[in-house]
């Protein structure tokens, strides 16, 4: 009956420090530790080694229970795994064990899965936002204007080359392909 703890955070940039002191002082024998989204393969290896690792018996300790994963079915895919094993789940800042069947039990874990999966959906609709009012939705910024765009299609209609039309805009022959799908 071993005590392991589980750490994620979703960039490489973020600190796991915290997590583990936490997971450490919990009792922790050993802890399994990723930098890495939910969505990414190495998060999913991570909780791979994690599950073949934990045998009957033993407790997973986790800080908060969407380390498990960044959806409701992740999260409960996965405890469900840990109870098929017959190894219990612990999340500090819920206060939540598992190690305790009764339904009571079962519905705080679902529905803490709903809020973290609820707070995820917030943070993503805020980043959406954020895109529209500022205008940034990533990538490079287009080295073509619309006016640019425009002149691009009324030379080309004038059988001028495409290659001809990429060194007048200083652009590749690709970027006057594309300007001319538009």
């Amino acid at each position: 009956m071993a005590l392991i703890g589980y750490a994620r955070v979703s960039t490489v940039g973020q600190d796991l420090t915290v997590q583990m002191e936490r997971l450490t002082a919990a009792g922790c024998s050993k802890i399994f530790a990723s930098k890495h989204s939910g969505k990414s393969d190495a998060n999913k290896e991570q909780l791979s080694e994690l599950l073949g690792y934990v045998r009957e018996g033993d407790t997973v300790v986790i800080t908060k229970l969407d380390r498990l994963g960044r959806s409701l079915s992740q999260v409960l895919n996965t405890i469900e795994l840990l109870k098929q094993k017959g190894v219990c789940l612990r999340a500090l800042d819920q206060n939540l064990d598992t190690s305790d069947d009764a339904p009571l039990s079962q519905a705080m874990v679902q529905l803490l899965g709903m809020f973290a999966e609820l707070e995820r959906n917030f943070i993503v609709m805020r980043t959406q936002e954020g895109k529209i009012a500022t205008g940034r939705f990533g990538g490079r910024p287009s080295i073509l204007t619309d006016s640019d765009r425009a002149e691009i299609r009324r030379q080309h209609q004038l059988d001028v080359t495409k290659s001809a039309l990429a060194r007048r805009f200083k652009t590749s022959r690709q970027t006057i392909i594309r300007a001319l799908k538009v």
